[in-house]
């Protein structure tokens, strides 16, 4: 039968009527996330895994952020990019963020990716050397450029050996994994994490003796930011630091998938033959540096006050040059964010079980 347009009006009438009876039947209005910027301090590996994880499983999505990852060339460069404000955010080598401080620069830590800087000196698996005291009268590649090298004086007198009856051979850092391949050196000072991965996929395993084994604690990676945009928008930055800290918690709990994630990202890797057992590495001994009290007591992303001071001493002892000003650590570290996510006793027994493979590697 034929509607009259006053019937109609009541129909419609009562359709509003309902709408406003039952507000939660409208649809809802999407708000667009926050756009933020990132830079890695490296190409994509182990260390900076989390990011692509962070940002491809919607971890920072799900706290309102759109973050674009960009990779670094290097953590002196990515902490002088975070300073200046070319990025929102950034991740660097912590003791080099410590000197990018003493040198005035604008930069604070708000969350520790990982815990060890994995320092130290490589030599093949089949090496007679098995002491740090062996170096002696041996040839060590070294890079001047490299964050490790202004330590080796501090590592030698720490692990108890005459560093002037090393050689060193200085070597540029593009071609010092292929010298100790090719046995060109003895040994090579470098960073685990990225050396290991590189050689272990063509079938060369290497060992590192790690400063740490020495006494020599260094923090690996830290999450950085600008003072001002600490101050002017906090909650901008703690949404940032818990969706990174809830994809680190993802690599270290769900291994496999993190490094699936990480080669859907980065295809110039996962079409390399050694591409994939390059990320296995490399993230196996990221989380290995993870399992440590900082975290198991404190959670993740937390800096231990007492650390953070020692490492303000050696970095102003040994990496910064004449006219440096020692940074306040507390102003310089911050804890505000970290620790709003912890491992289960379930996961760390998860995350402890993957790492384990990796720990061979490292002494």
């Amino acid at each position: 039968m034929p509607v009259s347009r006053r019937d109609l009006m009541k129909c419609l009438g009562g359709i509003a009527a309902g709408a406003i009876a039952l507000p939660l039947a409208m649809p809802a209005i999407s708000r667009a996330a926050s756009k933020v910027t990132f830079t890695t301090s490296w190409v994509p590996e182990g260390p900076n895994l989390f990011a692509y994880v962070a940002r491809d499983k919607g971890f920072w999505k799900n706290v309102g952020l759109d973050v674009s990852v960009a990779r670094g060339s290097g953590s002196g460069a990515a902490a002088q990019a975070v300073s200046a404000g070319t990025f929102d955010f950034g991740m660097a080598a912590t003791p080099t963020v410590i000197v990018q401080a003493a040198k005035k620069l604008p930069i604070t830590c708000i969350g520790q990716i990982n815990y060890d800087a994995l320092m130290g000196v490589g030599v093949l698996a089949d090496s007679p050397i098995t002491s740090p005291k062996q170096l002696e009268g041996k040839k060590v590649g070294a890079s001047v450029t490299s964050g490790e090298y202004p330590f080796l004086p501090l590592y030698a007198e720490k692990a108890g050996f005459d560093l002037d009856k090393v050689e060193i051979v200085q070597i540029d850092g593009k071609v010092r994994e292929r010298s100790l391949m090719e046995k060109q050196v003895d040994a090579a000072s470098a960073f685990a994490t990225s050396t290991i991965p590189s050689l272990v996929p063509l079938g060369t395993d290497v060992r590192f003796m790690l400063f740490s084994s020495a006494g020599i604690q260094f923090y690996g990676q830290s999450l950085t930011t600008q003072p001002g945009r600490l101050e002017k928008d906090p909650q901008l930055c703690e949404a940032f630091v818990q969706g990174a800290m809830e994809a680190i918690r993802f690599t270290m709990t769900d291994f496999d998938e993190a490094v699936d994630i990480f080669l859907n990202a980065n295809s110039e890797v996962a079409i390399s033959s050694t591409g994939e057992e390059y990320a296995r590495v490399g993230l196996g001994l990221t989380n290995l540096t993870n399992l440590v009290p900082e975290v198991k007591e404190h959670g993740l992303g937390y800096a231990d006050p007492a650390k953070v001071e020692t490492m303000l001493d050696l970095v102003l002892k040994y990496a910064v040059g004449d006219g440096a000003t020692r940074p306040d650590g507390e102003a310089l570290f911050t804890n505000g964010f970290a620790g709003k996510i912890k491992l289960s006793e379930q996961e760390l027994a998860t995350a402890e079980k993957s790492a384990e493979a990796y720990r061979k590697y490292v002494n």
